[in-house]
């Protein structure tokens, strides 16, 4: 009866942590698909049968490889475009049910691919499918999460991303024993598994209650951010959050900036949309020009031919490396509110600086041709490699999924987001590109360009990125309200960890005006009851 009685209610009753816990929930299976995307095609590219199947065996078809695995990202970039003009047109839940829906077909294409313009037809779909969900579950989450866990929980999905990529990794090399069509086809239909999830629990879960209030429906939204609190829904904390909230969207219509006004440099004061947006994108364009998709999609055949590692081993140690990294990632999610974005992007860049340079030193000394002991030299940059991928994981891994959900705007909020993940594709795409190119031509001196990358980016984020940590939302729109400098390291309020007492303040005088609009309704129903008593009696 208890249960009958449960199913008939929004969100089968579920409130406050618990609610928050599916849509993470659902948002978590989404990056943990695009993780498992991300590492399934490593093991597929080195495949026997899959190469035979296609005709890509030789050193004469490395472009044609590339080509059909960095063509993937192109998809994703025309994804992100797509999520662009649709997310704020059908709202967050129906824009990850459209992405999830081109993944499958995009999956059971993959599957099937017995040709070379098949399997790009395929790469492409997956990746629009792909492009477009990882444009938006962020925002659903971060727009449907409280300010104290709002970034725990977008770097614990990011973990379960590089859950899905070790996933795929230990397939690979589980399947590397069974070899034949199955060995390859298998881990690429398994991707279904994912999206079957994201069917049966998207559609139950609530919208973001700030895309509703964007959008005119305020009782909806009330309903939806009371439930997320477990409050009445005229609680005070839960009035003064949704006028706040509206109060940010009309400051932001009043001073919002066109598209055409934006390419075209012509900005007003107020909303700082362009300095919002540069700083959002730019943290995905940091995490790609970091290297970590040389790994990513390449790091068996990376140990093959930069390290000389035979097949099986490689894959082996590219699946031990997956938990490393798995492990790191899991470990940085209670740490970013603790730390907060700007502290960990930089240690995270800072490691990543440090293997690069350690890795382009062992492999210079492994080639050189006079050298004694080039063997030992090789295995003992796999180390490095190792500690990349941890390094990557505590940091640079979440948080540009994360910042630009943050620094931007609710009604900038998804095209921000969207501008960070066509930023993420199409950079991804350049290094997924060069990379088998760049190894096979250059061999050390590849890597070169991964250590000048990472030690530029350190004092970009140092001089230029405000921390977002322990703010809620509303409070970087009032941030930047008070035009805060560019330049901002010796700005308290824009690097402090801990929330500035000025945001703490204006949110108890919130509240508390919330408290006595209530009381005063409150009395003006009590005295038009009465009056209409007396009336009555007459």
């Amino acid at each position: 009866m208890a249960l009958s009685s449960r199913a008939k209610q929004p969100y089968f009753g579920f409130k406050g942590k618990w609610l928050t816990f599916w849509i993470t929930l659902a948002c978590a299976t989404d990056m943990t698909l695009f993780g498992y995307d991300q590492g399934v095609f490593s093991g597929v590219v080195i495949s026997k049968d899959y190469l035979d199947t296609h005709n890509l065996n030789g050193p004469e078809n490395t472009s044609v490889l590339s080509i059909i695995t960095s063509i993937y990202t192109i998809g994703c970039f025309l994804g992100a475009i797509t999520a662009f003009y649709i997310g704020e047109i059908i709202g967050r839940k129906k824009t990850v049910l459209v992405g999830t829906g081109i993944m499958t077909i995009g999956a059971i294409l993959q599957t099937s691919s017995f040709s070379v313009p098949h399997m790009i037809v395929a790469r492409v779909v997956t990746g629009i499918g792909n492009g477009i969900n990882t444009a938006t579950a962020p925002v659903w989450q971060t727009e449907t999460s409280k300010v104290h866990n709002r970034g725990k929980l977008v770097m614990l999905e990011m973990g379960l991303n590089i859950f899905g990529f070790s996933l795929s990794n230990w397939i690979n090399y589980g399947m590397s024993f069974v070899g034949g069509s199955i060995g390859w086809r298998l881990p690429l239909a398994l991707q279904l598994v994912f999206c079957l999830i994201l069917f049966s629990t998207i559609p139950w879960l609530p919208e973001s209650p700030r895309w509703l209030l964007a959008h005119d429906q305020e009782a909806e939204a009330s309903k939806i951010l009371a439930d997320l609190e477990d409050k009445p829904v005229d609680d005070p904390y839960v009035v003064a959050e949704r006028e706040e909230i509206i109060y940010g969207i009309e400051y932001e219509r009043q001073n919002a900036i066109n598209w055409g006004d934006l390419l075209r440099g012509r900005t007003k004061g107020g909303t700082k949309t362009i300095r919002r947006l540069v700083l959002g994108a730019g943290t995905q364009a940091m995490q790609q020009f970091g290297g970590i998709n040389i790994m990513s999609y390449y790091l068996p055949t990376v140990l093959i031919e930069s390290v000389k590692l035979d097949d099986s081993m490689a894959r082996l140690i590219a699946a031990c490396a997956s938990v490393a990294y798995l492990f790191a990632s899991l470990v940085a999610a209670p740490l970013v509110e603790k730390f907060g974005r700007r502290i960990m992007m930089i240690v995270s860049t800072v490691i990543q600086l440090l293997c690069f340079l350690l890795v382009t030193v062992l492999l210079r000394f492994a080639e050189k041709p006079d050298y004694l002991h080039q063997v030992e030299a090789a295995k003992a940059s796999v180390v490095w490699f190792i500690i990349y991928y941890m390094g990557f994981g505590l940091g640079m891994l979440g948080i540009p999924w994360l910042y630009p959900t943050e620094i931007n705007s609710l009604p900038m909020r998804t095209k921000g987001a969207a501008v960070a993940t066509m930023t993420n594709w199409i950079t991804n795409f350049v290094v997924v590109e060069i990379t088998p190119i760049g190894i096979q031509t250059l061999g050390w001196k590849f890597y070169i360009i991964w250590v000048i990358t990472n030690a530029l980016f350190l004092p970009i984020i140092w001089l230029f990125y405000p921390e977002t940590a322990n703010r809620t939302l509303e409070d970087l729109d009032a941030f930047y309200r008070d035009n805060p400098p560019l330049v901002l390291h010796r700005d308290r309020d824009s690097t402090s960890v801990r929330r500035p007492e000025r945001f703490i303040q204006a949110q108890g005088r919130d509240i508390e005006e919330a408290t006595n609009n209530l009381r005063r309704r409150g009395s003006i129903l009590v005295h038009d009851a009465a009056e209409k008593s007396l009336s009555d009696r007459d």
